[in-house]
């Protein structure tokens, strides 16, 4: 199975989890990555724009070579992209939704209309804020296609040109729902909810996930929302949906279109990678049983996920002992300040055991880094 991302780790893992032997192409060839997958190679690029062009389709050329893979499963660094998707379904199957649906849900104004059309609220966009709604904290200015939160910051311009846009800003708790689409249906899997790692410039950079997020009493508007969206739009496959939460309501901040950053706190779910398939071949997986009753059933458990950026820059050892719930794992060299450095993973009974257990570790983990300094 061919994987192509930014950081194609947890897609190689959830594959490798169903029997896939994953053929790897993203940005940072880490070590885990290399280590899970059949072949792996690292190829130029920036978080921003995603992978460089012909050092991927040559990356992807070169893995494929020699063997028969079922397809192309991408993640993210291609919602800007695509042109670039479509010249790599020429060579490879896709995995995923068409190259039209991305530049459809990301194009901030398309997605407008479209939840418009579905009756799911929306911030509303603009490239020119208007009066009364103007002032510093009253809008955020946004890269249409931009990913992990470090493209918005809040609107200092009345006016701005594509590819950046204004969004209203809005109110809420961050929830993003995991679900599978098969072009007509959709089907939830699960909810976490998000925070951010706020740095110099970057207020709304990602910071991490938690699962189960609690949704009540929205869960069913949020599970319509999303019906009428994938619906409407064709998706299918695994994607995933970012509301802001809060008592009266909630908006929808965007769709991503493929697999997303949520998939650790998947990972008890072997067939996730299976599912993902079958949904982009039209076929939903059968509804979960009904569970036992709630005297008899065990604690459901959490799990947690935050990407550790470096806070300042240093060098990895060679001989640096990662701990096993560490994930993302560079090779021994010079690590920037502010760059990610790994993904920490904690599971606990409950979220707030998960998200206590992630603090600690990465305390933990800077620790280890400032010791063999």
């Amino acid at each position: 199975m061919l994987i192509a991302a930014v950081s194609g780790r947890a897609l190689a893992a959830a594959a490798r989890r169903a029997g896939y032997a994953p053929l790897v192409a993203d940005l940072f060839g880490d070590c885990d990555t290399r280590a899970l997958a059949a072949r792996a190679e690292r190829v130029p690029g920036s978080l921003g724009r995603g992978p460089d062009g012909p050092a991927l389709r040559a990356a992807l050329a070169r893995l494929a070579a020699g063997r028969a893979p079922v397809g192309l499963v991408y993640g993210s660094g291609f919602e800007r992209r695509p042109a670039l998707l479509r010249a790599l379904a020429r060579h490879h199957p896709l995995l995923g939704n068409a190259p039209e649906t991305v530049a459809r849900l990301k194009d901030p104004f398309a997605f407008a209309e479209l939840c418009r059309a579905c009756a799911v609220p929306h911030p509303p966009v603009a490239l020119e804020a208007g009066p009364p709604e103007t002032g510093e904290g009253a809008w955020l200015e946004k890269r249409a296609g931009g990913a992990g939160g470090s493209h918005v910051r809040p609107a200092r311009r009345r006016r701005v040109r594509p590819p950046r846009y204004l969004q209203r800003k809005a109110a809420g708790r961050p929830v993003s729902a995991l679900f599978l689409g098969d072009g007509a249906a959709s089907r939830i899997l699960g909810f976490s909810e998000q925070w951010a790692a706020p740095a110099p410039g970057e207020p709304y950079r990602y910071g991490g996930a938690a699962f189960p997020a609690a949704t009540a009493p929205h869960t069913a508007a949020l599970a319509a929302a999303v019906e009428r969206l994938s619906h409407a739009a064709g998706l299918v496959g695994l994607n995933s949906a970012d509301f802001l939460l809060r008592e009266d309501g909630f908006d929808l901040l965007e769709i991503n279109p493929r697999p997303g950053a949520t998939l650790d706190l998947f990972a008890d779910t072997p067939a996730l990678f299976a599912w993902h398939l079958e949904a982009c071949r039209g076929r939903l997986p059968a509804p979960a049983p009904a569970p036992a009753p709630a005297s008899t059933q065990a604690p459901p458990g959490a799990a947690a996920a935050s990407v550790v950026y470096a806070p300042r820059d240093f060098v990895l050892a060679a001989d640096f002992s990662w701990p096993d719930w560490a994930a993302d794992r560079q090779p021994p060299g010079p690590v920037a300040g502010g760059a990610p450095f790994c993904t920490v993973l904690a599971r606990a009974p409950d979220v707030l055991d998960a998200r206590e257990q992630l603090q600690r570790r990465m305390v933990q983990i800077l620790a280890l880094t400032e010791a063999r300094r």
